[in-house]
């Protein structure tokens, strides 16, 4: 099997790609690729059985009705007003299932820095669609959302400032492997992750999407499928980070 993590970014630039291999109880990291454009993004996932994507892959329902209305020159629906009412505006049903699974709020696609990533995102996957592979937000086709700081937190890898600190960065890289034995990651790569909060998130990524492939994820409630559908439905590992190598032991066999 191989999995592909994606870290977006709004421009190739910052943005990495990792590919890793799954064997028998092992597993390797055989590409890592920071700044890369959408159609090599494509191709370097050809054959995956699960892309994770580092990125909102659409916006609130509410949010969207919102904006819809507004353009119209129409008051907001309802009577719904204050705080609270933007809040439900801001994030998704998704957001709200990771903040009470790890006490963090993601950032907000519709009021927070990732609305010219997400819209990247948006061009991404209908390229991915137009290459045959299954496209489905709420994470039943070969792309599914990911979110590697909350996979980190969940696995017990939970270094702040990672992103922007080398030293700190490096605690993460070191605490990774220590936790992972079974992940070969060649010496060139594992210098890419040292020196890229990027490259180190895309591999969180591929280990995330590959949590999705064995069914080993946060389900999608039936009652917000639709939601999922149309949102985006962020996938949490429900597995130790050592059991990706067994999916027998992921689900308890």
């Amino acid at each position: 099997m191989q999995t592909v993590g994606v870290d977006l970014a709004a421009s190739a630039q910052g943005t990495a790609v990792a590919v890793i291999d799954w064997r028998d109880r092992a597993a390797e990291v055989t590409a890592l690729i920071v700044g890369i454009g959408d159609r090599d993004i494509v191709s370097a996932a050809r054959g995956a059985a699960s892309v994770g994507i580092d990125c909102a892959l659409g916006w609130p329902v509410d949010f969207v009705e919102f904006v819809s209305q507004h353009a119209k020159g129409k008051p907001p629906s309802g009577t719904d007003s204050g705080l609270e009412w933007r809040r439900r505006l801001a994030y998704r049903h998704t957001d709200r299932v990771v903040r009470e699974r790890t006490g963090r709020w993601p950032l907000s696609v519709a009021t927070d820095r990732l609305g010219l990533t997400a819209m990247r995102c948006a061009e991404l996957t209908a390229l991915f669609g137009a290459a045959g592979v299954s496209v489905d937000r709420s994470g039943a086709g070969v792309l599914v959302e990911v979110y590697p700081a909350a996979a980190l937190r969940l696995w017990g890898i939970s270094v702040p400032a990672y992103k922007v600190d080398p030293a700190a960065r490096g605690v993460a890289v070191a605490t990774l492997t220590a936790a992972a034995p079974w992940l070969h990651i060649p010496t060139a790569m594992k210098a890419e992750m040292l020196r890229s909060a990027d490259a180190f998130d895309a591999v969180v990524a591929a280990l995330n999407a590959r949590a999705h492939a064995i069914g080993a994820t946060t389900p999608v409630p039936a009652d917000a499928a639709h939601l999922a559908r149309v949102e985006g439905w962020i996938a949490l590992p429900e597995t130790a980070l050592a059991d990706l190598v067994d999916a027998r032991r992921a689900h308890g066999d």
